[in-house]
């Protein structure tokens, strides 16, 4: 049973594209997301001034969202170095403990921990060279290191990244819930419909082939998931290479059946039903 959660956001300048800091109630953890030209006025900052751990993000050369992952024990003076360090990240989220529990074990773990899930994800390109260590805590300090990852994602996500959450949303789909492509040309895929768009799961099929018709920017589109090796040339057919999130189920439905098409009315439930009679209000 998930219960509800109060967010309470305070902008620090007064101004929605500035400084803000962020808590949930009944919490030790605090966030400050700060935009990369707010970093030098941070000085007003005591707590900035701890040991924490933070998410540098931006976008990468192919225009993905990426985010570089690292811990300190003075935050604000690593922030300050990676200023003139790295060039892609346009805003930073920072997270220190209100009760200075945090050590240098917690966060060397925490930073390990966000780099597995960041990677797991797969939604942002991770800027790290190589993985962090994971250092060696008790069990109890363990269980109190998860807790925390648990609302620095809540937060994070609250904040407008989706770092760490899975493509599909839930680890256990029924099958009540997946949709899929059946048609000539090779096209055999599935997915399902989430807040975020339509998640093509790995292992689907995808049409070689496109129509005459398929206008030059659907053509664009795929050419670059070829290019970003998201579908893959395998025997007559391309093959997903892993979950990919299309803005609708359109979209998908162009790029796994090579021609124009509603994905409303192409992606259909086991039981034959189409997209769109799930999503009509029902009498």
């Amino acid at each position: 049973m998930k219960f509800g959660k109060t967010i309470k956001i305070f902008l620090i300048d007064g101004d929605p594209n500035g400084r803000m800091a962020c808590e949930i109630s009944n919490w030790t953890g605090k966030a400050y997301k700060i935009p990369r030209n707010k970093i030098k006025d941070c000085s007003d900052r005591p707590d900035l001034e701890n040991t924490g751990i933070y998410f540098l993000l931006g976008k990468s050369e192919t225009e993905n969202p990426q985010v570089y992952i690292g811990e300190a024990e003075v935050i604000l003076k690593r922030l300050n170095q990676h200023l003139t360090q790295k060039d892609f990240w346009n805003e930073t989220i920072v997270f220190v403990s209100k009760d200075d529990n945090l050590n240098k074990a917690h966060i060397k773990y925490l930073e390990n921990r966000f780099h597995e899930l960041a990677k797991q994800a797969d939604r942002y390109v991770v800027d790290n060279n190589t993985t962090p260590t994971k250092s060696s805590i008790s069990e109890s300090d363990e269980n109190e290191m998860e807790e925390f990852i648990f609302n620095v994602k809540i937060l994070v996500n609250t904040l407008g990244h989706k770092i760490f959450d899975e493509k599909r949303e839930t680890i256990s789909i029924s099958k009540q819930d997946v949709f899929s492509i059946k048609s000539a040309r090779g096209t055999d895929a599935k997915g399902i419909n989430t807040s975020d768009g339509f998640v093509v799961f790995k292992g689907s099929k995808a049409s070689v082939e496109n129509t005459k018709s398929l206008g030059q920017y659907w053509l664009n589109q795929k050419q670059k998931l070829i290019d970003n090796g998201v579908l893959v040339l395998s025997d007559n057919s391309y093959e997903f290479s892993k979950d990919h999130i299309f803005s609708s189920s359109s979209a998908a439905a162009v790029i796994v059946m090579g021609r124009s098409a509603s994905g409303p009315m192409e992606w259909r439930l086991e039981n034959g039903v189409r997209l769109k009679e799930t999503e009509e209000p029902e009498d």
